[in-house]
């Protein structure tokens, strides 16, 4: 990358509401969003190899946070690197972001196992893997990683963005659902992330006053990708969403002209649902 990101943490100027690797190894298929039936044993077993706990993030809410040991995030990273995760960058943002600062108090025991997990409002945060895999393909550029502008559709929690932010040099996120909206200024905010702004409204829509962005990224399924972010992208831009109904895949767009876009599928998944509109 011919520019690095900001580390954090960064000055607190904003979080304000502003208005794969191509290949994979042989055999791997993505692992569902779904929390496994062994789940919090897995997490049992990598927390016990640390003999040191350290309490990394601030509160979501007033109430004081279980422990987590930096052993089990690195626990995590290493999972999703067996995985087909090569993108070092990708790989040390999934380790500084602390991904039980986004989670309900009550759910932080599986906050470090690769599974999605529910935030409320029938969304979710993302599985780390596929976080980390999205992330990977955008940044598979003509640039050498190098992202510059980025946008994500499905700010939930928050989560996401922050990794985002530690990779582009400007992200913009859009949530539909207000209180989710408000939930991830409330996450984000101890954090101190200047290059990263919240938008509440229709992220089908996308923000066209900000466009071009040479990466889209998408938390939620559509049956096709909403046509006003595809007219977003800009020259060389890529794109990754999960499409589909019941089936989904991920899918890889890259834009190669004013009127052209190579499309190219990548692996299976699931993600909720992508829906028009807000909600207040």
């Amino acid at each position: 990358m011919t520019q690095k990101p900001r580390n954090f943490p960064l000055p607190l100027s904003s979080v304000v509401d502003a208005r794969a690797q191509r290949g994979r190894p042989q055999g791997g298929t993505a692992t569902p969003q779904t929390a496994t039936r062994n789940a919090a044993l897995d997490l049992a077993r990598s927390a016990a190899r640390s003999a040191t706990t350290t309490v990394t993030a601030a509160p979501m809410q007033a109430a004081p946070r279980p422990a987590v040991s930096e052993a089990v995030r690195k626990a995590m990273v290493a999972r999703v690197a067996s995985q087909g995760v090569r993108d070092a960058a990708v790989l040390a943002a999934l380790e500084t972001v602390p991904r039980h600062a986004f989670i309900e108090p009550g759910l932080i025991g599986q906050a470090y196992v690769d599974a999605s997990l529910p935030i409320g409002y029938q969304q979710t945060i993302s599985q780390p893997y596929i976080v980390a895999r999205m992330i990977e393909v955008l940044r598979d550029n003509e640039h050498g990683g190098r992202l510059d502008r980025v946008l994500e559709i499905g700010t939930g929690c928050g989560y996401q963005a922050a990794v985002l932010a530690r990779l582009a040099r400007e992200v913009y996120s859009i949530e539909r659902i207000k209180p989710l909206h408000e939930l991830a200024k409330s996450n984000l905010r101890p954090m101190r992330i200047a290059n990263l702004r919240l938008h509440y409204g229709d992220g089908m829509l996308g923000l066209p006053q900000v466009a071009p962005f040479d990466g889209i990224i998408l938390a939620a399924a559509g049956l096709e990708v909403p046509p006003a972010l595809l007219q977003q992208m800009a020259l060389g831009g890529r794109l990754v969403a999960p499409v589909g109904g019941s089936r989904q895949v991920l899918e890889l767009i890259v834009r190669t002209g004013k009127a052209e876009w190579r499309r190219e599928t990548l692996e299976h998944c699931h993600f909720v649902p992508l829906r028009a509109g807000t909600i207040g």
